[in-house]
């Protein structure tokens, strides 16, 4: 029977679960009364004042406003109150601060589920690379109103490389409903698909396009011959083959080029890039002429595409100058920064 007792209560403080914290913690009290309650501590025990009386002095802080009369009441409180408060105190204190701890390792080893929505997901370890991409991601936070929040989720066996700037989920894999679930991938605004594999990235982006349809989803691809095939299955999926290879041709005829690209998508640095902006529903039919020249004048950039309706499938490039911009299009521009708060209204003035 001894032998079995200790056995229970070792275990029971060994996993130091709530319920044992309260028992102890409920059996510490009542103890506390009785002992005090025996040496005619009477002016401690009423209820107001008891539960008062002992957390500060179990907790050694001791303010002085209250004390035991009897020396049978010193004693208790000398040998009992005090030694098993600050011990349970202590093991209080410890559990919340590791309850604390775990959470906080929980995200970084992105084992927390996630409940958040319209944030922007990123599917998928590329090493360096990914880590260039949250960069230039967190640099064009910076310069829009929407301050969604960036989820990395990987099957990689890494951390979170960014925990003070980014969210984090580690998954098995990225066609589990349940371990995707944790990422939140119905409730995104945007999904991007960037694996070492372009068959996972295949898989992962059919997947993600029957979870959640309604997301601008971006998917990058080595081989140009799977954009193709993602693109008739999945039409609402933007995909992005590689164009080193074109970059290279270009090059070779047009020196420089492959710097020019580059500057035009690194937000990261000082000077041009390339941005959008959607024309809003209250703005005038525009010509291209007066809008790239109202573009130059009132915000020094230089207007470079159109997409009529919006329809990213379908930019033109350099538009003739007498073709008229309208409402719900987008147009695609050059600027050391993005625009905020463009007037519309003004350019017809």
């Amino acid at each position: 029977m001894i032998r079995k007792l200790k056995e229970l209560i070792l275990r029971h403080f060994t996993e130091m679960r709530w319920s044992t914290i309260v028992t102890v913690l409920l059996a510490y009290c009542l103890i506390s009364w009785l002992l005090l309650s025996i040496a005619g501590e009477e002016s401690l025990l009423k209820s107001s004042d008891f539960i008062y009386w002992l957390i500060v002095t179990s907790s050694t802080v001791g303010y002085g406003d209250q004390s035991p009369e009897t020396n049978a009441g010193k004693l208790v409180v000398a040998l009992y109150v005090i030694p098993f408060g600050l011990s349970i105190f202590a093991l209080i204190i410890g559990r919340i601060a590791s309850w604390f701890a775990e959470q906080w390792r929980k995200g970084v080893k992105g084992l927390k589920h996630l409940d958040i929505e319209n944030h922007m997901l990123i599917i998928g370890w590329n090493g360096p690379r990914t880590i260039q991409l949250l960069r230039l991601l967190l640099r064009e936070r910076e310069a829009v109103d929407d301050q969604m929040h960036i989820v990395l989720c990987v099957r990689a066996d890494i951390e979170n490389p960014m925990p003070d700037k980014i969210k984090f989920v580690k998954v098995e894999s990225f066609n589990n409903d349940e371990d995707m679930d944790r990422a939140s991938i119905a409730k995104a605004k945007v999904i991007i698909i960037d694996n070492p594999d372009d068959d996972l990235t295949m898989t992962s982006s059919l997947y993600v396009s029957h979870r959640n349809p309604n997301a601008h989803i971006l998917a990058y691809f080595n081989d140009e011959s799977l954009v193709r095939l993602l693109t008739q299955h999945c039409p609402n999926v933007e995909c992005m083959p590689s164009v080193a290879v074109e970059m290279l041709s270009k090059s070779a005829f047009d020196p420089g080029s492959s710097v020019l690209h580059h500057d035009l998508l690194n937000v990261d640095d000082e000077g041009q890039a390339q941005f959008s902006a959607n024309i809003p529903e209250e703005a005038p039919n525009l010509s291209v002429e007066t809008l790239f020249t109202q573009l130059k004048k009132q915000y020094g950039a230089t207007l470079i595409g159109l997409a009529e309706g919006g329809l990213r499938q379908k930019v033109t490039l350099n538009p003739p100058l007498e073709l008229i911009v309208k409402p719900g299009d987008k147009v695609y521009y050059i600027a050391p920064e993005r625009i905020k708060n463009i007037q519309w209204t003004n350019f017809n003035v």
